[in-house]
């Protein structure tokens, strides 16, 4: 669980409770009255193309959009528009469009209302809902991650161990010049929270106490005092700091060293946000320039981001042989579009392995000659938060022949993505398309899973040749004897697994039990094609 957005707070308080051009609508829902003069009844395959319905709204935006530098579209509209808008999207791009029953809106009170109906009730093979991926964003907060890459919080993300009384949450990591690595000492990596403003994590179940603990958590403005009570890594006693909630800028990458001697490159990889490809090309630089033979990535809380960033990660680890006119991702829409992208209009083109910088910051420039590492095979370091646009940086490796050696816990399983859509000022996010590697692989819907992990019998999950390893919150990440690092260092070494192993800060026993959930922004959780 991260301490960031205010938005994810509806989910951790359901978590710690728990345990992640219309016209008017007539009354009776049967037409639309105008004039005097009533339409046949509501129907989707009677609505305008959703291009011509959009930014009709119910309160139109005025001004210039503070992150993309243009003046809102928005005009004058009302529910209904809104509404219209989203079931013609839905019907047009939405990837299981048959699944879907599209009601007559007049019944939904809120455009995001009918929207959550616009989606398929399918499961997936393990019984996993089949689209358990749709959701909405304020417009502002989208574009305030997905391209400044900045959250309101502390600089720290936390993994809910135990969600249900007596939970357990432990710091996974922190982000560098955050409030919480400016205090003495530090928070850090394995420290555990006990309280937040007087109020017991551990134990307490009242609806007061999990506000308290849901407004410390995920603090909704820049400025907020919150106390935590914290108990550090082998500390035997505990400590009472004071936070104060910042803007923070994610640090994508972090922990770039060279092991066994400088032969093996590792690096942290927590975000493909935009402000990752500098990070990428820096760190790839390095480690090239160090003479590597072996890289370890490290992606255990990687929840995906910006296909071109994969794609560009990918290119620097098998170099340009190995890709040279190869997909690494080629997204492939509903039944209604097989050649032409639904959104774009456009042809149909694959995510390619990029040679050269998209030019997402000022440096590298756009057009910049990528570095490249020229490996046979990647060491990947996994867990349950490890999704979307980190699995197909998996996907896309496999399927040019680069071996992926996968170390710690099945992945999240979402082969999908998403154009978001802003109407209005809601960013809509329906799924549009699912990944396909150069072999035409894309069903790893239930995860990539470690060889001497099991799948039982799940159709629907990839096994990969590697170790079930539980996450090691004792040591910091990049040490090399952290679990999951050592397991691939001692893989490279013998292809040989430690025994399975409980994570030493849970209370139970079983790696599904222990490996804990980090819950990040949403942007960070998926998988995203840039629109023209």
């Amino acid at each position: 669980m991260q301490l960031d957005h205010a938005w994810v707070g509806a989910l951790a308080l359901s978590t710690l409770l728990l345990g992640c051009g219309g016209g008017i609508r007539s009354s009776s829902g049967t037409g639309t009255e105008s004039g005097g003069t009533t339409s046949a009844p509501w129907n989707v395959n009677s609505l305008a193309a959703w291009s011509t319905l959009a930014a009709q709204c119910v309160s139109p935006r005025t001004g210039t959009d503070p992150y993309t530098g243009v003046a809102y579209s928005d005009r004058q509209g009302n529910l209904l528009s809104e509404q219209n808008w989203l079931a013609s999207w839905t019907n047009d791009t939405y990837l299981w469009f048959q699944d879907v029953s599209f009601t007559d809106p007049s019944g939904y009170s809120t455009a995001i209302n009918y929207f959550n109906t616009l989606k398929s009730s399918l499961t997936t093979a393990s019984g996993k809902a089949k689209d358990r991926f749709h959701f909405t964003l304020p417009t502002n907060v989208w574009e305030a991650d997905s391209v400044a890459g900045v959250n309101i919080g502390y600089g720290a993300t936390v993994s809910a161990i135990s969600q249900v009384p007596p939970r357990q949450y432990v710091v996974a990591y922190t982000e560098p010049g955050s409030p919480a690595t400016a205090l003495v000492p530090p928070l850090a990596r394995g420290a555990q929270i006990l309280a937040i403003d007087g109020v017991d994590l551990v134990n307490d179940s009242t609806t007061a106490g999990v506000a308290t603990l849901n407004a410390g958590l995920f603090p909704a403005t820049v400025g907020e005092a919150h106390l935590f009570t914290v108990q550090d890594l082998g500390a035997s006693a505990t400590r009472t700091v004071a936070l104060i909630s910042a803007n923070i800028t994610s640090t994508p990458v972090q922990n770039v060293s060279t092991l066994a001697s400088g032969r093996v490159g590792y690096f942290l990889f927590n975000d493909h946000l935009a402000t990752a490809e500098p990070a990428l090309y820096n760190a790839i630089t390095l480690l090239k320039s160090s003479g590597v033979t072996d890289v370890v990535i490290d992606m255990r809380y990687n929840g995906g981001g910006y296909l071109d960033i994969a794609g560009e990660l990918a290119y620097m680890v098998a170099g340009p042989v190995r890709t040279a006119s190869k997909t690494f991702d080629l997204p492939v829409f509903n039944s209604k579009h097989p050649t032409t992208d639904p959104v774009t209009g456009s042809t149909i083109a694959a995510v390619p392995f990029h040679s050269s910088s998209i030019g997402f910051t000022a440096s590298p420039a756009a057009g910049t000659a990528l570095p490249h590492l020229d490996l046979t095979r990647a060491f990947i370091l996994t867990g349950s938060g490890t999704c979307s646009a980190s699995e197909a940086v998996i996907n896309g490796l496999t399927g040019i022949g680069v071996q992926v050696i996968q170390i710690g816990s099945t992945t999240c399983g979402k082969p999908y993505g998403f154009y978001p859509a802003d109407n209005c000022g809601t960013t809509y996010f329906s799924i549009q398309f699912q990944g396909a590697n150069q072999l035409g692989f894309g069903n790893y819907s239930d995860g990539f899973v470690p060889q001497n992990g099991t799948t039982t019998g799940i159709a629907s999950a990839a096994i990969l040749p590697g170790c079930a390893v539980a996450d090691d919150y004792t040591h910091a990440l990049g040490d090399p004897t952290e679990a999951r690092l050592a397991a691939a260092l001692q893989y490279r070494t013998n292809t040989t697994c430690p025994a399975p192993s409980a994570q030493a800060r849970g209370p139970n026993t079983s790696l599904d039990a222990t490996e804990g959930q980090v819950v990040k922004s949403i942007f960070r959780s998926n998988q995203f094609l840039r629109r023209p």
